[in-house]
């Protein structure tokens, strides 16, 4: 029903139609929900495939928000989206691909395929998993999702919280290895790709970058464009549909904010703005770079985006109330290099605080600290993997 309206609800339905599977025997098979959790799980992906080049790569995604985006990645063999999980498309599916075994990141269970997976003894690894008590699987209705996790081969969580919580289902082949976002976004931070329009725009200025922006978010940010006249602003809407584009500049002061998709090849009048529109999927995690202080979006609904993209660039991060399922928002408060607002107010309040005799360098200092301190996941990964499975 939703896909008469919502476009991506019709991707989700189309996708899935008519999809046929290469047979690719032996393969390694990682899935994701959608382009975040590619990411987060690409440093495990890049290291089984260079250990493993004579190995096949499939990846499959729930999302469309993945799928569209990823589906030509080099990184791959093939490109799915997961068929429904029923028993017979899971036996289907692993009938044609006849994976040696298969990766899944952190969030995603899928009963038939487990079981299938379970069945004919492929290993199953969950990477970056983390649990919380609310979940279905500590409720007393949680039978059948407690059974799933009886599917998987090993855990690897990032917390001893998720470990404990584990342990008291009887679930003991679970290591702590950590979250490899963090290894993901140090590594793009230390070889980003250059973005030269960015610099013509920021034009020696300091510059306030905002990614991943909601309607909410972006009220707050357009507000601040007139109080901090010295400052650049470049914001990466989540959504870039013309109706969000529009919303979004109908709120900007007029004629003083510029857009990716019609910059034209009069180039060095994009310093004239003060504010730039990023119009684009795929740039943020570089834009970064260019940034002084960063907006995280996504606080004012079901949770904020990315924040250890703009940490590893060295960025103290604001975001709004919704973080409290986010470990790394968290840690980054309580280094005082992560800001939480509610309103305009708090908002002008923080950015006020970290502009103040330059303070947000040595904020963005600590930032960038935490984010180095925490990578090394995909080591203790790839080690265990090999270690467990040898002939991956």
């Amino acid at each position: 029903m939703a896909s008469f309206f919502n476009s991506k609800a019709k991707l989700w339905i189309e996708g899935r139609k008519n999809q046929s599977f290469i047979g690719l025997n032996g393969c390694i098979w990682f899935h994701f929900a959608s382009l975040g959790e590619f990411e987060q799980g690409r440093p495990v992906l890049e290291q089984l495939k260079l250990n493993n080049p004579e190995s096949k790569l499939v990846i499959t995604f729930f999302s469309p928000s993945g799928y569209e985006i990823r589906k030509n990645t080099p990184l791959a063999d093939a490109v799915y989206y997961l068929p429904l999980d029923t028993k017979e498309n899971a036996i289907h599916f692993i009938d044609e691909l006849q994976p040696k075994m298969a990766v899944f990141t952190k969030y995603e269970y899928w009963y038939h395929f487990f079981n299938e997976t379970h069945r004919r003894n492929i290993p199953l690894y969950i990477i970056s998993g983390i649990f919380r008590p609310g979940q279905v699987f500590f409720k007393w209705y949680g039978s059948l999702h407690r059974e799933m996790l009886g599917f998987v081969s090993h855990f690897f969580v990032q917390d001893e919280k998720s470990k404990a919580l584990l342990q008291q289902l009887g679930i003991t082949n679970a290591t702590i290895s950590g979250d490899t976002r963090f290894d993901r976004v140090w590594a793009n931070a230390q070889q980003p790709k250059e973005i030269a329009f960015i610099s013509d725009f920021k034009n020696g200025r300091k510059t306030f970058i905002a990614g991943s922006t909601w309607p909410q978010d972006e009220l707050l940010i357009a507000a601040l464009v007139t109080q901090y006249p010295d400052w650049k602003f470049v914001i990466a809407p989540h959504e870039i549909s013309e109706e969000k584009i529009k919303r979004l500049t109908d709120i900007l002061p007029k004629d003083n904010f510029a857009k990716y998709s019609q910059l034209s090849s009069a180039e060095s009048l994009i310093s004239d703005h003060q504010f730039l529109i990023i119009d684009n999927i795929g740039m943020l995690s570089s834009l970064y770079q260019y940034g002084d202080i960063a907006y995280i979006g996504g606080g004012f609904g079901a949770g904020i985006h990315n924040t250890l993209e703009a940490a590893a660039f060295g960025l103290p991060v604001i975001f709004g109330p919704n973080y409290s399922k986010f470990k790394e928002a968290r840690d980054l408060i309580e280094l005082q290099a992560g800001f939480s607002i509610a309103n305009e107010a708090e908002l002008k309040s923080v950015t006020d605080g970290l502009i103040k005799n330059d303070a947000y360098k040595v904020v963005g200092e600590k930032a960038k600290a935490y984010v180095e301190a925490h990578t090394g996941a995909t080591a203790i990964i790839i080690n265990l993997i090999e270690k467990e499975t040898p002939e991956a």
